[in-house]
């Protein structure tokens, strides 16, 4: 299960490393060309929080933390139905995308 944490003020989102090496892409891409947008998830079991949304811009710190040392495939058709969606809504959400 990898790691994504965003300007480090709440714990880490997890996601599993396939999902995150296509939301890697993703969100590089966005943010490389200056587009902010929002972000949705659904956090732990644990946690009493509903879902979250937080505001992605090219300027607040993101870390991206793997499991395994190598990278999972990345499928194209996936990306791309990923980039479709985010452009629709302005909004990535990534419990629809596992």
């Amino acid at each position: 299960m990898g790691r994504l944490e965003y300007n480090s003020s709440r714990p880490p989102i997890e996601v599993d490393d396939e999902t995150l090496a296509h939301v890697k892409i993703v969100i590089g891409t966005k943010l490389r060309r200056q587009e902010s947008f929002m972000m949705t998830w659904l956090p732990d079991a644990k946690s009493n929080a509903g879902r979250i949304t937080i505001w992605m811009h090219p300027s607040i710190p993101l870390i991206m933390a793997f499991d395994a040392s190598t990278m999972p495939s990345i499928e194209p058709k996936r990306i791309e139905r990923m980039m479709e969606l985010l452009n629709a809504r302005g909004e990535l959400v990534l419990d629809q995308l596992v």
